[in-house]
């Protein structure tokens, strides 16, 4: 059945819009901000700040946009004089007491305040004469500050725990102009979802510890991504300063993590920055490894694949991207091949107000898409079939102790396609230096069977490339070839011809939110507000 529409005009802007559609919704589409503080699309609307007050034809006064549905015929005038200057007079109480703590604020840059003081506020204060007040920075948990100078009271924090984290530890203390954020006494912010406050909050409220001082907002470049630490698949912005990784932060994708995403995922990127890294391709000569280009890399590769007798076996990471996990078993396409993927185990922590929304127990990004391309999350099958395999590729797997000790007991050739060197695998034929998920481009598939887009955030060390480059370079074969790949588009649509879920599928076709596989064109493009099944 059709959603019923209704035409609203907004500054001139005729916009159709779903019935029950708030103005500052129906204001988005019609490509219009209407500026706000306490309103956020994944929050409950408290029309608390003010700051979204429009003028509507033939309503009595000024209607707050974040509350106001829509209604048929409406003419709606955000930037009338009389909103103008109601928002003139809201931005001018906030900034009484705010301090002019810009240049040491890690929100500058990124600061809602800022943005609206500049588009609209007032060139002065009427309150030079009075002192502003002070109050010391407060410890609310294990990575969150709280700066309640700069607190404009939106409310966001304190909705977001009680109604989306079901743990209301924040509160709004005392009243009035002595009103500020407080904590429930014997009680830490230390929930597992407890950082998305810092990404809620417009201002340079609430911080994060992690994160203080490293980086200008200016300074940072940000690059779409998908998060690495669990099944789920949360859509991420990577943050880079001088081609290093310095934050996380949600990108919203309502199907899947809506704008939040976890703690462990959050901190999950030290990885990523890495200094003891493989930067040149290694050949073992005799006792040692020596450094080689990549064509003497490539070719000795290509004989062991050519020569090898027996099975093979890849070990592989959970944080392979679908390609490299897809060209490496096509490079091994004549061999009885056994694939298994390594699945680290960790507690599952759910987001409580948001359906089908948690960290996984299952910490490897990509288990659904190496289970799609044949491996198998079962790491016992190390043990029994390391014996018998005639080449063993290692691919960027977490090796213990004791998988490295069996690794290097090995009768088979052995291939590390790694970005560090086990130190006690140096029985290793070669050692190919590959690039980590933030150096380069490629897709995961969440445990929804979505699959999604990461794209490249920093600069490959030294000579290290994707896996998918090295395979498909073998696959190729000996000197330049047009066949073998150049691209990670390029790579994923050589697993079509394979994989029946992945054909008929391009980089292009999954945007920047992903597609269900086996999902068709038209449901694809459904609402993102549809809600998704667990598998």
């Amino acid at each position: 059945m059709a959603e019923e529409l209704v035409s609203v005009t907004i500054d001139g802007a005729p916009v159709s819009v779903p019935k029950g559609t708030t103005i500052i919704e129906a204001a988005k589409q019609a490509g219009i901000l209407v500026p706000h503080y306490c309103y956020h699309p994944s929050l409950t609307s408290p029309a608390v700040c003010r700051m979204c007050l429009v003028e509507v034809e033939k309503a009595p006064k000024l209607m707050p946009a974040c509350v106001t549905q829509v209604a048929e015929g409406q003419v709606v005038h955000v930037g009338s004089e009389k909103a103008k200057k109601a928002r003139e007079g809201v931005l001018e109480l906030l900034l009484i007491n705010h301090p002019l703590d810009c240049p040491i604020c890690d929100q500058a840059g990124e600061c809602e305040l800022q943005d609206y003081v500049f588009q609209e506020g007032r060139s002065g204060t009427r309150y030079a004469e009075y002192a502003k007040r002070y109050s010391p920075v407060e410890d609310f948990g294990p990575d969150i500050l709280y700066v309640p100078n700069r607190c404009i009271l939106c409310t966001r924090c304190v909705r977001f725990m009680e109604d989306v984290a079901e743990e209301p530890v924040l509160n709004v203390s005392e009243r009035g102009d002595r009103a500020y954020i407080g904590i429930s006494e014997d009680q830490r912010l230390d929930h597992a979802w407890a950082g998305n406050v810092v990404d809620l909050c417009p201002v340079g409220s609430l911080l994060s510890k992690d994160f203080l001082h490293k980086a200008r907002a200016w300074e940072l470049d940000k690059t779409a991504s998908v998060c690495p630490g669990c099944t789920q698949g949360c859509n991420i912005s990577i943050d880079t300063r001088d081609d290093v990784v310095v934050r996380l932060r949600p990108r919203p994708n309502l199907e899947v993590n809506r704008h939040f995403i976890c703690d462990y995922g959050r901190m999950n990127y030290r990885w990523m920055n890495r200094g003891d890294r493989i930067e040149a391709p290694l050949v073992r000569d005799g006792g040692r490894h020596s450094a080689t280009d990549w064509d003497t890399a490539l070719d000795r590769l290509g004989q062991l694949v050519r020569g090898v007798s027996g099975p093979a076996l890849v070990l592989a990471s959970g944080r392979a991207s679908t390609e490299s996990l897809g060209l490496i078993r096509l490079m091994l396409g004549r061999l009885d091949v056994t694939g298994v993927i390594q699945v680290p185990l960790g507690d599952e922590a759910p987001l409580a107000g948001i359906p089908d929304l948690a960290l996984r127990r299952e910490r490897a990004p990509n288990l659904r898409g190496a289970e799609l391309l044949g491996y198998r999350p079962d790491w016992s099958l190390v043990g029994r079939e390391l014996s018998t395999a005639g080449l063993v590729i290692v691919l960027d797997p977490d090796l213990s102790d004791s998988d490295q000790a069996a690794l290097a007991g090995a009768p088979g050739s052995l291939v590390v396609i790694g970005t560090v060197f086990p130190e006690a695998l140096r029985n290793a034929e070669l050692v190919l230096p590959m690039t980590n998920m933030a150096e380069e481009n490629g897709t995961y598939v969440n445990r929804d069977g979505r699959i999604q887009r990461f794209n490249q955030a920093k600069s490959q060390p030294g000579m290290a490339r994707p896996a998918w480059w090295i395979a498909g370079e073998v696959l190729a074969g000996p000197g330049p070839s047009p066949s073998a790949p150049s691209t990670a588009a390029e790579a994923f649509e050589m697993l079509g011809e394979r994989w029946p879920a992945f054909a008929g599928l391009s980089h292009a076709d999954l945007g920047y939110t992903g597609r269900i596989l086996g999902q068709s064109a038209d449901r694809a493009s459904e609402s993102q507000s549809a809600d998704l099944g667990v598998m």
